[in-house]
């Protein structure tokens, strides 16, 4: 097996993405404007990463490793080499299982968010259990 690849997605090539999504029945959909990282083999991408520019930083908004691919590292390695790019803080909301994943890659819990995450972290814990976690 080839060792993975980790790139970001130019713009123009963001409908892959979101064929990547759909192939696996993902509901997950990058917007207009999404910074995408992809891990792939060869020209098959096998994960994806976006991140929303908000604040001061930004948000990553969604993370998705195909299922045969899974326990291999790659969510791991889309962040790494996306965090790198990014100095400035990048927050995310996640199930509060997740925590411990996202913590061993240099996020901590973030007791005070930018205003309009605040609003949307409010918003979806309504109907869910979410945590907010920042990175840098």
């Amino acid at each position: 097996m080839t060792a993975p690849h980790f790139r970001r997605l130019p713009p123009p090539l963001r409908p892959l993405a979101d064929k990547f999504y759909r192939s696996h029945r993902s509901p997950m959909r990058s917007q207009a404007g999404d910074e995408l990282w992809v891990a792939q083999r060869g020209r098959e991408i096998i994960a994806a990463l976006s991140l929303r520019p908000v604040a001061d930083g930004q948000w990553l908004t969604g993370l998705f490793v195909a299922p045969g691919q899974r326990g291999q590292g790659l969510a791991a390695g889309l962040l790494r080499c996306s965090l790198a790019e990014h100095p400035e803080s990048v927050w995310l909301f996640c199930h509060p299982d997740l925590g411990p994943f996202y913590r061993r890659l240099g996020f901590d819990d973030c007791p005070s968010l930018p205003q309009t995450l605040a609003e949307r972290l409010a918003r979806y814990q309504r109907s869910k259990s979410l945590i907010a976690l920042r990175a840098h």
